[in-house]
């Protein structure tokens, strides 16, 4: 088998078949067996090792949730068992160090390390970090193989495994919907999306890639990638990208920083998989690194990620794969800079919510409201992982398990109304309004005479409605060209930024 199946681990249940594979003698046949508890035999399937990588591959029949099961594989005189195996949704994880920080170092981390036994059904996984300049087709290395969850590996290090957005989301979807959860974590803290890129996707936004490849495979990967995709990740690079600040885009990169690096040895070796969905934490290295060509690597990656996944399982992984993430909390709390601010948006691909006709089938947690200057691990890294994995989860019951009556994202503004007599902004929201700080600076609006540049200035809060918020313009005596909310880098104190939903979700930053 390939190095990351093993005892304990959870296949992809129903509809989809989950794809099994692994190594052999080149052209030898492989027989494949699954069986009960009791020994029965439920299914048999027969797979061909082939060249060059002498693999083979089988897609099972869909099986109901379950287990457990019994697999075997037989080539000649030879076999392997696996045992334990259930049947489940499987979610992967990934992202940089918020993603990689574990249950050790979240807030009330005993109790949750405590509570690990009773979640014998929920199976974690890790991969080791790895780079390399070639995809692989196997991961070098394992963190953790697959496993039942204890409080020593959920918690077994700073950083290390097991990822505690991870395993707090796919523990509360095992208590939304009864069926086991395999959880793959890829992480590595402090990497930027294009390490996790491929060539296809860094090509898509005209970034450069690791000049040791190959430039007539990448140019013949790409064209066919775009004709796969139905052109989804052939979208022109974005217009602004003269207005960033970050790093120029000729930096020379290294380790796992350099592009597609972590592509190729981390993401690539896991494109066989049946996944049922994914979860996604990064973005800090690119408040700092190619900033405002995030509103399209990020969607190019998702999209390329789909269409590799999906192309990589036969089909079994649906083509539009669900896909969460989470909108960067906090950093420095009285900085000027607006790259964090920036970088949220451009992770709505800057349309501000999601799903949208950018992002189809996405789910967003905001985090800025999350904030937490006194973390010992730095106030980059927030220990409240639990308002955030409870935010993807109702966005992954929403939007990949299409829960329709579930409110999983909050208020955001439909219309602007300027009454110039009075010198007031109306600005009308999609759902009913909780106002918990209404004496916030948190609305600036753009006042000018001309586009560029833009005069911001407060715009104080002097009403709000069931679902309007009335904004004060005394200070502008020329032109409103626009109007940004809760657009810093910390835009708002621990569960206090101004206006909320009935559920408690706070109204998303927009410019």
């Amino acid at each position: 088998f390939a190095s990351y199946y093993g005892d304990h681990m959870v296949l992809q249940q129903k509809p989809s078949g989950a794809v099994v594979w692994g190594h052999g003698e080149l052209g030898a046949m492989v027989t494949l067996t699954l069986s009960g508890a009791s020994g029965l035999v439920i299914m048999e399937k027969r797979a061909q090792v082939k060249g060059p990588s002498g693999t083979w591959k089988t897609v099972l029949d869909p099986m109901d949730r379950g287990g457990p099961y019994a697999l075997t594989a037989e080539q000649g005189l030879e076999n392997v068992t696996l045992r334990d195996i259930y049947f489940g949704d499987v979610w992967l994880c990934s992202g940089q160090s918020n993603m990689a920080m574990t249950v050790l170092q979240v807030a009330n981390a005993s109790q949750e390390l405590a509570a690990a036994a009773r979640y014998p059904y929920v199976r974690i996984f890790a991969a080791a970090p790895a780079r390399s300049d070639v995809e692989l087709e196997d991961l070098e290395q394992i963190d953790l193989p697959w496993s039942i969850p204890t409080a020593e590996n959920l918690g077994h290090g700073n950083f290390t495994y097991f990822s505690a957005v991870c395993w707090l989301l796919g523990r509360s979807l095992y208590e939304a919907l009864g069926s086991p959860i395999g959880l793959v974590e890829v992480a590595w803290g402090g990497t930027p999306i294009e390490a996790w890129s491929s060539c296809r996707v860094l090509q898509a936004c005209g970034l450069p890639e690791d000049t040791g490849r190959r430039e007539g495979l990448q140019i013949s990967l790409w064209h066919g990638a775009c004709f796969n995709l139905k052109a989804a990740l052939c979208f022109a690079p974005p217009l602004n990208l003269s207005l960033s600040s970050s790093t120029s885009q000729h930096q020379h990169l290294s380790g796992p920083q350099t592009p597609s690096v972590l592509w190729n040895a981390m993401i690539h070796p896991l494109l066989n998989m049946t996944l049922r969905g994914v979860a996604w934490y990064q973005g800090e290295a690119n408040a700092f690194l190619n900033t405002d060509q995030y509103n399209c690597t990020f969607p190019a990656l998702i999209a390329d990620w789909r269409w590799a996944f999906h192309t990589g399982s036969a089909r079994q992984t649906e083509p539009l794969l669900p896909f969460g993430f989470v909108q960067l909390s906090t950093y420095r709390h009285q900085s000027a800079d607006d790259s964090f601010a920036r970088l949220r948006w451009h992770q709505t691909a800057d349309l501000g919510v999601v799903p949208n006709a950018r992002m189809p089938s996405t789910f967003m947690a905001v985090a800025m409201d999350l904030g937490d200057e006194h973390s010992p691990y730095g106030s980059i890294h927030p220990r409240d992982k639990q308002n955030v994995a409870h935010r993807l989860l109702l966005g992954a019951m929403a939007v990949a398990y299409g829960d329709k009556s579930l409110m999983f994202q909050g208020p955001y503004p439909t219309q602007a109304v300027l009454e110039v007599t009075r010198g007031l902004l109306n600005v009308t929201y999609s759902q009913e309004l909780i106002c918990r700080q209404r004496d916030a600076q948190a609305f600036e609006v753009c006042c000018s005479s001309q586009a560029s540049p833009c005069q911001w200035q407060l715009a104080p809060v002097v009403a709000v409605g069931s679902r309007t918020v009335t904004l004060a313009l005394s200070g502008c005596r020329t032109l409103v060209l626009g109007l940004r909310y809760a657009w810093a880098e910390w835009p708002c104190e621990y569960q206090a930024c101004p206006l909320y939903n009935s559920q408690g979700l706070p109204a998303p930053p927009f410019l």
